[in-house]
């Protein structure tokens, strides 16, 4: 594949500059989209060092370590929607990932693709990531929609909105797979020169992960939470 230079890295950061532009002059939260930004380019080249490493190594306990901090990580970030219940809904967020989103890799990995050895780095960290990062993005909408409608519901009108609402982008990507888009696991391997019948087969398994991870992570956590509904 062509190696993308530094500078044509800078023009396809210009439409996003203006996306803060925006932000600002609204009063949006430029501030926060400015981070994220400058965040996701610093985390990206830390990991494209570790990732180079981490694809070499033969130890599983390396790679272990390296899904445990994606755990810890997602389940905070998961949070964010809801700061002020963050501290006291991290473990059940971390529980709820865990459980759902640890059983869907192992899954795939070792029954789907049968990973050889089972701890495989450059196929389960990626897989890993996709997972982890549905189930982080169900469990924050759902908990922003369940405790913003908990206010004025009961909790189980608050649940089937919050838990329709979760669904919703990924049911739209469902919708718009093939037809509207060619999702990344796709598109990167077509670019790689893989048959598009072949990443058409893994990218059915893709979404079929991103559907199971987004709705059984939400329903996870709110089976966590719903002894003891804050309002």
């Amino acid at each position: 594949m062509q190696t993308i230079p530094i500078v044509n890295l800078v023009i396809i950061l210009i439409p996003s500059l203006l996306v803060i532009g925006l932000l600002w002059f609204w009063s949006a939260g430029a501030k926060t989209a400015l981070y994220a930004l400058a965040r996701m380019v610093l985390q990206l080249i830390a990991i494209g060092y570790a990732l180079t490493y981490l694809f070499t190594t033969k130890q599983a306990a390396l790679v272990l370590g390296a899904l445990t901090i994606m755990l810890l990580v997602s389940a905070w970030i998961a949070l964010r929607s809801v700061p002020n219940r963050r501290i006291n809904l991290y473990w059940r967020a971390l529980l709820a990932t865990f459980i759902v989103n640890v059983a869907l890799l192992i899954l795939t990995t070792q029954f789907v693709l049968d990973s050889q050895p089972w701890f495989q780095p450059n196929l389960v960290i990626p897989l890993a990531g996709m997972i982890f990062a549905v189930g982080m993005n169900a469990i924050s909408l759902f908990a922003e929609r369940f405790y913003a409608e908990l206010a004025n519901q009961s909790e189980t009108q608050a649940r089937q909105i919050a838990y329709s609402a979760t669904l919703i982008p990924t049911i739209n990507s469902l919708f718009a797979v093939g037809l509207v888009s060619l999702p990344g696991m796709m598109t990167g391997q077509i670019l790689s020169g893989v048959s598009p019948l072949i990443a058409v087969r893994y990218q059915i398994m893709i979404m079929l992960l991103l559907f199971a991870s987004s709705g059984l992570s939400a329903a996870s956590f709110y089976y966590l939470i719903r002894s003891k509904p804050q309002r």
